[in-house]
């Protein structure tokens, strides 16, 4: 597989967390009754204890910042037990109270955890003075300092239904596109790579759910926050889920499953598009894609889709994936992330494949395209000039055989995993290696017989514009001559 190594744009990622920061400066993160002047034992770097002010404007934001929430501790409500809680040093909760839907997970020196539905935040000095006033000292354990972390209460049902084995078949397969064997094996593979270790914070989400999200992410496209709802974590540790496992399948089973043919399985290749077309020595079939996306911030007429957008009546966006297929529809060879505005043959010359050829490695092979590509000595495109020959429209008929088994493959691909068909919200710069891993999961599915259910098919369609200079090799086309008297003689 090739990934194109266009220079995509980079934005300023957007931090609302840290544009909040001067507004949450202007609160009091400490107890009112912590009168040593110690942050609790949350915080991971004291700070100096601000001087309270009694304002007016104060408590009008306090009532803002907490109308969803009991009114934070102070003198004219001191029924609180503090103001917020820091994580670190962007991030502010609110204390737990019967509304929240957050927990309080606590970890001792020890690494042992323990949650509860609502907790007091302790300082050391607070622990200090309850052991003297106590006239001995703390009990052993109970004077060690706690970190305290505030997690957010997410279900995951929905995925623990899932992954048990009472789980039926069919709706596994519906929901993942795949088998629970096919699952298995990509589990088994990508697990060495995946792999997280527990820390004393928090427990490592296991492989199985780490493959779970980036699949079915790719086979609904369904938005992050709808993953974060099915699996129980945070968008954020979804999205990075899915690039992660992405780029695992690009580095792990990419080698196995999609690779250009070695000499046994391309002469397998030749011998099965020979007896469906009559046409010798057909490594590949080969079609090119697009693949919506949002305008880009940078470089916004290099990817705008004007055929699309005319077509459609629509402003469009995209970029391309180019492959190339045996005959039985699994990919040998992609070329992805060229922007929308390039046609075909702008886009086979950019490839792997065309350098290939150039090194003379495709010599006496055809790899068949449609009228978008141009002819050239190991390029078989169909007859586009008017008033042709019985010859020359029945080899066109025989070609358009070859050519829809990598149009059908591209269908399903984009069938089987449908985030394919939506605008994305991964960056464009991490596109490729999303849209590597799709082409990589449909070799799987499909070198395993995973059949399509037939309500996701549909009819697939991309322009094709003839290129300025249809002939580029003049053997090639005495060739294709030939070749299209031979078919004749065949059928008569």
């Amino acid at each position: 597989m090739e990934i194109s190594a266009f220079p995509f744009p980079v934005s300023d990622d957007f931090s609302p967390i840290n544009n909040s920061l001067p507004f949450f400066n202007d609160f009091d993160f400490l107890d009112n009754n912590n009168t040593n002047n110690t942050l609790p034992l949350i915080v991971s770097q004291p700070t100096p204890k601000k001087q309270k002010i009694n304002d007016p404007i104060q408590e009008i934001l306090n009532r803002l910042l907490f109308s969803d929430h009991e009114m934070p501790k102070t003198e004219q409500n001191p029924a609180y037990p503090g103001d917020f809680a820091l994580l670190d040093d962007d991030t502010f909760f609110p204390y737990h109270n019967s509304s929240s839907s957050f927990t309080m997970e606590m970890v001792n020196d020890n690494g042992k955890r323990s949650r509860g539905g609502s907790a007091e935040v302790i300082s050391a000095s607070e622990e200090a003075s309850a052991a003297g006033s106590s006239g001995g000292a703390a009990p052993q354990g109970q004077g060690q300092s706690q970190r305290r972390l505030w997690v957010k209460d997410r279900s995951n049902a929905w995925w623990e239904q899932c992954n048990s084995p009472d789980f039926p078949e069919g709706e596994f397969k519906k929901a993942f596109r795949m088998s629970r064997a096919t699952f298995d094996l990509i589990c088994e593979e990508l697990e060495s790579v995946v792999t997280k270790k527990d820390t004393t914070l928090r427990l490592a989400i296991p492989v199985r759910q780490r493959v779970a999200v980036c699949v079915w992410r790719l086979a609904t496209g369904e938005p992050l926050r709808e993953v974060s709802k099915r699996f129980g974590l945070g968008i954020s540790t979804c999205h990075k889920l899915v690039l992660e496992v992405s780029a695992a399948i690009r580095t792990v089973l990419m080698p196995k499953f999609l690779q250009w043919p070695e000499p046994q399985h391309m002469t397998n290749t030749k011998r099965e598009f020979e007896i469906f077309s009559g046409i010798p020595n057909v490594a590949g079939a080969m079609y090119t894609t697009h693949v919506p996306i949002v305008a880009p911030k940078v470089s916004v007429a290099e990817y705008f889709n004007k055929r699309h957008t005319e077509r459609n009546q629509k402003t469009s966006y995209s970029v391309t994936v180019q492959g190339v297929v045996d005959s039985n529809g699994v990919f040998t060879d992609v070329c992805i992330g060229w922007p929308g505005s390039m046609t075909d043959d702008k886009i086979l010359e950019k490839s792997a494949l065309y350098e290939r050829a150039n090194r003379g490695l495709l010599k006496d092979l055809w790899v068949v395209g449609n009228s978008g590509y141009p002819l050239t000595d190991w390029v078989l495109v169909p007859y586009t000039h008017q008033n042709r020959t019985w010859a020359q429209h029945g080899f066109n008929e025989k070609l358009s055989g070859v050519q829809a088994v990598a149009k059908e493959a591209f269908m399903r691909l984009k069938a089987r995993w449908s985030c394919l068909q939506k605008r994305t919200e991964v960056k464009l710069q991490d596109l490729p290696v999303v849209l590597g891993a799709c082409c990589v999961l449909h070799n799987i599915c499909e070198i395993r017989g995973e059949e399509l259910p037939p309500e996701l098919r549909f009819d697939l369609y991309d322009d094709e514009v003839v290129p300025e200079i249809t002939v580029r090799s003049a053997n090639a086309m005495q060739a294709r001559d030939q070749l299209a008297h031979k078919l004749l003689h065949q059928l008569v």
